[in-house]
């Protein structure tokens, strides 16, 4: 009597018949896992809601920043404008705080300027220690 033995093949194949399952399975592993950064942005701290206050003119330096990054400065109800560039704006600063203690930086930038010039300003005013600075809109 001969007994007959089943011999079995060993095959030499990677299954692939769940390999979608398991790169799916990882997709969604990664997506939920995955922390996004929030941006940044500017870290300015804006003041709570409170009345209007009129404000002499001679307590204000007017900062306007035009489209070609310049900037034309003036204080108070002068109209002599100076230009000068962005970096400058720190020892300008410094000069007319020394003169005036209560001054108030009034940036206005031109609808059409670029961003960076704004942000070259308000840089160079908070180096120089500058505290009270508003923001304006309209045209430069």
């Amino acid at each position: 009597m001969a007994i007959l033995s089943k011999k079995t093949k060993v095959s030499d194949e990677i299954p692939s018949s769940s390999m979608a399952d398991i790169a799916f399975l990882l997709l969604i592993f990664f997506l939920v896992t995955t922390v996004f950064p929030k941006d940044q942005g500017l870290q300015i701290v804006l003041p709570e809601a409170q009345e209007e206050v009129e404000v002499s003119q001679r307590n204000i330096l007017h900062i306007n920043i035009q489209t070609d990054g310049s900037v034309l400065y003036r204080r108070g109800d002068s109209q002599q404008e100076q230009r000068v560039a962005p970096a400058a704006m720190e020892d300008i600063w410094r000069m007319e705080v020394a003169q005036n203690e209560n001054l108030i930086a009034g940036v206005r930038t031109h609808p059409e300027a670029q961003h960076r010039y704004m942000v070259q300003v308000l840089d160079a005013l908070q180096t120089a220690g500058a505290t009270r600075i508003s923001l304006q809109m309209g045209e430069g």
